[in-house]
């Protein structure tokens, strides 16, 4: 957990203010296999993050969509 809040923290403000909270909330309920799609996520460049989190933009990957698509869900939720 407190790996996946590391790797969460970005060089983006925008992209803590999503990413960090979908961590503390909703990480340690996902499946595996959606936390190894997290945790690919992660690794993606910031700009494209930020690109698909303001739909400027979708990953090429299904997994990268499906997570995108949970953590916007989350978001939009929590407001």
């Amino acid at each position: 957990m407190n790996r996946m809040l590391w790797a969460s923290r970005r060089g983006m403000l925008e992209l803590d203010l999503v990413l960090e909270p979908f961590v503390r909330n909703c990480y340690a309920h996902l499946s595996e296999q959606d936390k190894q799609r997290y945790r690919s996520l992660v690794t993606c460049e910031d700009q494209d993050l930020f690109d698909w989190f303001l739909r400027k933009g979708q990953p090429d990957t299904d997994d990268h969509k499906l997570m995108v698509k949970k953590i916007l869900s989350y978001a939009l939720e929590s407001r």
